[in-house]
């Protein structure tokens, strides 16, 4: 029955919860979590999981709220679970932080810090540039590098590694100096070995960002070079919407990457564009193609993409023509 379902996955997040205890922040009942958010008021945005807002902890810190979705039927928790496993873990300047968390019966809720300049999806493509919504290349830059160290972290500097399995601008917040800040371990998985090999048993992510072995195993195992694949794939979209490359003429007809291929040199020199920025666009190209490169073991990993961040333009070697057309 439903309600023996949901009644013995209850008691499963609540044994888990308590095994952990010692490691979460502060747990608050759903009553607080409605006085902080002063009832859902002020809604930030919303994801396949839940709806986020923007609320105060009794000390007046700013903080967002995410309420998870509520699944009665048939309901294990695992999205809850994950998310706060994962998360608890974690301690980088470019990973979101965990400031509490509410669970009473089907009523979930995940409290973070506040980020003021929201996703990096309102400002990686330039969609408002008149309203000032768009970031200069330096600022991308630096986002882009931050966001290699978060993932760095993630994959190798946490006592237990994590894959995200779902990087993409939705799920990168930025702070008020525009420090990046990863968010969003619904999806995420966690790895003992060294090697971060990982079975699924299904293919998850955002289309678009997703790498091709998450959808076949005959392009290689899964592994946190999947997270390189979604990284660069990000880089190269930001790259094309940023320099307002017509997607609606030629490159309708082909992959977007491929494309970027071919027309490398022509798109990281610009007549208006300074040397500085001309470098920084060629770096950000030739990593984003690096990263997705169609096998796997052809990827950085990400401390090598932070390598080639740091390294000038002219010592980065343009990636052979494997890519996924």
């Amino acid at each position: 029955m439903p309600w023996e379902w949901g009644y013995k996955h209850i008691s499963t997040i609540e044994s888990f919860l308590q095994k952990h205890e010692a490691q979460y922040p502060k747990r608050y009942t759903y009553s607080e979590v409605k006085r902080m958010t002063k009832f859902f008021a002020h809604k930030l945005g919303q994801g396949g999981f839940g709806i986020v807002y923007k609320g105060n902890l009794p000390n007046g810190q700013d903080i967002a709220v995410k309420v998870l979705n509520e699944s009665k039927d048939k309901d294990d928790g695992q999205e809850f679970m994950n998310e706060i496993a994962s998360i608890m873990r974690t301690s980088h300047i470019n990973v979101v932080t965990l400031l509490g968390y509410c669970i009473e019966g089907y009523k979930r809720a995940l409290m973070y810090e506040y980020m003021p300049n929201g996703s990096l999806e309102r400002f990686a493509f330039g969609r408002s540039s008149g309203g000032g919504n768009s970031l200069s290349w330096e600022r991308l830059f630096d986002i882009t590098v931050g966001l290699a160290r978060g993932l760095d972290y993630l994959h190798r500097g946490c006592n237990t590694r994590i894959v995200h399995f779902d990087i993409k601008p939705h799920n990168i917040l930025l702070d008020r100096d525009f420090c990046p800040k990863i968010s969003d371990f619904v999806l995420a998985k966690r790895c003992m070995t060294k090697e971060s090999i990982i079975s699924i048993d299904c293919a998850r992510g955002t289309i678009g960002y997703i790498a091709p072995e998450v959808f076949s195993p005959q392009f290689g195992q899964i592994s946190s070079k999947s997270d390189v694949y979604s990284y660069g794939m990000m880089i190269l979209e930001m790259v094309g919407a940023r320099k307002n490359i017509n997607r609606s003429s030629e490159t309708s007809s082909k992959y977007f990457p491929q494309w970027i291929y071919e027309h490398l040199e022509e798109h990281c020199i610009d007549a208006w564009e300074t040397s500085i920025r001309s470098e920084v666009v060629r770096k950000l190209l030739i990593v984003g193609l690096w990263c997705i490169q169609l096998q796997p073991n052809n990827r950085p990993s990400m401390t090598k993409v932070v390598e080639m961040l740091e390294s000038k333009a002219d010592d980065l070697q343009i990636p052979p023509k494997s890519i996924l057309c």
